[in-house]
């Protein structure tokens, strides 16, 4: 038994010491922490004494063989990974193996190359579970249910504490779904307004001609059916930030209007003649680009720098991917407590396509994928067929549009790779070829 540095540690299990040390000495220079043994039972002695990540075991061993160790882990030990090596390579070899539980087959003789990748890809896998079932340290949950670790959250977060300081006016941008009215609402709860109302308005939801009347109010009598007078937006708001959202819906005509409310820090209300003081500071968001909006005249110039003084752009869910699995372990708590529910477990292949998904509709697509896989799940493990039909078909797909046959023959060839998880001797099998040429290809289309 033998142990080099601390990336992770993983026990290597043949009968053949010219392989185990080649196996051991690759490994220990790419700084992994190693184990050794030359059978099964002296492999179950460094189980029971030692954390172990990964195991790599040979198949056939004098007495107890490869199957039987990966059964004893399976059944015994979470949290580890385990890749078969074998001289005696067969398709119901491997497909006993990976039925037991084995990440990884690998037939040998093999490459370093192809050992360090099946090596990679099971303790990435490992990695992946653990870190959605697991509450760790470093989880970055901002004030006021924005969720993030990634850079550019961060980059967020210091800009929400910028906007609160000041009580200038901001416009908030990004697509559908990323989450605007949280950030208004962050920037609002951290400032000197906090105790005062937060006001959202829908400017895309309401009728042109109540939009005035639900801004500014109206008096008793300004229109047909306004018996009484009544507050807007910016009455009630009054003390505290009135929040539009999709400002750009909004017509020319009551841009002109907004404009002055924000010069003059007063409203008429609709059928008065007489303006009212406000303190009310105004955020502002957008899905589009306004100042392309401005240069095709479809949005004032001078009411674009009015809201445009302080300006949070909101990243797309697909630039953030290291938080799409927090997101996802957050609204899986949020569902299952809401449902009294224990919370279901996601299978590597499920987080694995719920991590390269393109989200088009961002946080809030996650949050209703998964509310849907909550309230349907038939077990306490949600895999692949459980995900929406469009997911899985946006996972698989080899692209749009005309390719060249190189073209098709990559994409190809990355479809077997992510249906085989990785592994080269699957994958030539669907492709129908053999393993050198399918390295071959992998290495003239750079898929590693």
């Amino acid at each position: 038994m033998s142990s080099g540095n601390t990336l992770a540690s993983i026990l290597v299990v043949d009968d053949a010491p010219d392989t185990l040390e080649v196996i051991r000495r690759n490994l220990e220079a790419n700084k992994y922490r190693i184990f050794t043994a030359a059978k099964v039972d002296e492999a179950l002695a460094v189980l029971d004494s030692a954390s172990v990540e990964l195991v790599i075991t040979d198949l056939k061993m004098p007495g107890t063989s490869g199957m039987d160790l990966i059964r004893h882990v399976r059944e015994n030990i979470k949290d580890t990974e385990i890749i078969m090596i074998t001289g005696y390579a067969s398709v119901e070899g491997a497909v006993q193996a990976l039925k037991l539980g084995a990440e990884e087959y690998l037939p040998k003789p093999f490459t370093d190359e192809e050992l360090l990748g099946a090596v990679n890809r099971a303790l990435e896998k490992r990695n992946l579970r653990t870190k959605i079932r697991k509450e760790p340290e470093s989880k970055k949950v901002l004030k006021h249910a924005l969720i993030g670790e990634s850079v550019i959250m961060q980059q967020v977060l210091h800009d929400i504490a910028k906007s609160a300081s000041t009580s200038a006016t901001v416009l908030i941008s990004g697509e559908s779904g990323t989450g605007k009215e949280l950030v208004a609402r962050a920037i609002h709860y951290n400032s000197s307004q906090a105790s005062g109302p937060f006001a959202p308005v829908n400017c895309g939801a309401i009728p042109e001609g109540l939009l005035e009347s639900e801004l500014f109010g109206h008096v008793k009598g300004a229109f047909t059916g306004a018996s009484e007078s009544r507050a807007g937006f910016f009455q009630t708001a009054d003390g505290g930030t009135v929040f539009l959202d999709e400002i750009s819906e909004i017509s020319h005509q009551m841009q002109v209007k907004l404009l002055r409310v924000i010069q003059e820090k007063e409203v008429y209300m609709v059928g008065s003649n007489r303006p009212r003081r406000i303190d009310v500071r105004i955020l502002a968001s957008t899905n589009k680009n306004l100042l392309d909006l401005v240069k095709n005249g479809v949005f004032r110039e001078d009411l674009y720098y009015r809201l445009n003084v302080l300006s949070i752009k909101i990243p797309p869910l697909r630039s953030r991917e290291n938080d799409i699995l927090l997101l996802i372990r957050h609204f899986t708590a949020k569902y299952s407590e809401e449902l009294g529910r224990s919370q279901p477990d996601f299978a590597d292949s499920a987080l694995e396509v719920l991590r390269s998904y393109n989200w088009p509709g961002n946080v809030r697509e996650l949050e209703n994928v998964i509310q849907r896989l909550i309230v349907m799940a038939d077990s306490d493990l949600i895999e692949v067929p459980d995900l929406p039909d469009l997911m899985r078909f946006s996972a698989l797909r080899c692209g749009d549009g005309l390719s060249t046959l190189a073209e098709m023959e990559m994409n190809h060839i990355r479809r077997a790779l992510t249906t085989t998880s990785g592994n080269k001797t699957k994958a030539a099998e669907i492709l129908g070829v053999d393993r050198k040429t399918l390295r071959d290809k992998i290495k003239r289309y750079k898929l590693t």
